[in-house]
């Protein structure tokens, strides 16, 4: 299975995140999963290569040129897919997804994964969109998620492919 993952290019401040980005990535790695992921080799996004390519896994980056331009890609990928710009790199990463996953990330993590709940809720994507809840990230989009039911604006039949996971366990499971 194809993992695409969306996580920050930073290492957040508590170092339980990189523990656990590094316990994905062995996961990924070890079940003979590949990842599709950012490309970056800073941060957590590091991380995650790092821990997969460990593993003897597969690890596709997608970077768009702006950042290959600052030099922040990771040299030792099985592939990099350079894109023009971030909107293709977007599309990229999801045309080479079998699941979607986002771990703990800024902006962008949260706008890469919306794309992907907009079209499940849309019926536009039938794959695995998993939001990593890790220590409670992101209980507060999970209660805006309801929040749009309960006002109308959504249906727990659009929202039923959009799933929470508290742990990697919770993560095997949904994908199994």
């Amino acid at each position: 299975m194809r993992i695409t993952v969306y996580l920050g290019a930073d290492d957040g401040k508590n170092a339980r995140y990189q523990e656990a980005v590094r316990e994905l990535g062995r996961w990924i790695g070890e079940q003979g999963h590949s990842l599709i992921y950012g490309g970056s080799r800073t941060g957590l996004m590091g991380r995650l290569a790092d821990s997969v390519l460990e593993c003897g896994g597969e690890v596709i980056g997608v970077e768009p040129r702006f950042f290959v331009e600052q030099e922040v890609q990771h040299e030792g990928l099985t592939q990099l897919i350079v894109t023009e710009n971030m909107s293709e790199r977007k599309a990229k990463m999801i045309e080479l997804g079998d699941a979607f996953i986002a771990f703990p990330g800024g902006t962008g993590t949260l706008e890469e994964i919306s794309e992907i709940m907009s079209r499940i809720a849309l019926g536009r994507l039938d794959a695995p969109c998993i939001l990593y809840n890790l220590y409670g990230y992101y209980e507060g989009l999970k209660q805006q998620l309801q929040h749009m039911i309960e006002e109308g604006f959504s249906t727990p039949e659009r929202q039923a492919g959009i799933r929470f996971a508290d742990s990697l366990t919770e993560i095997e499971q949904i994908l199994a």
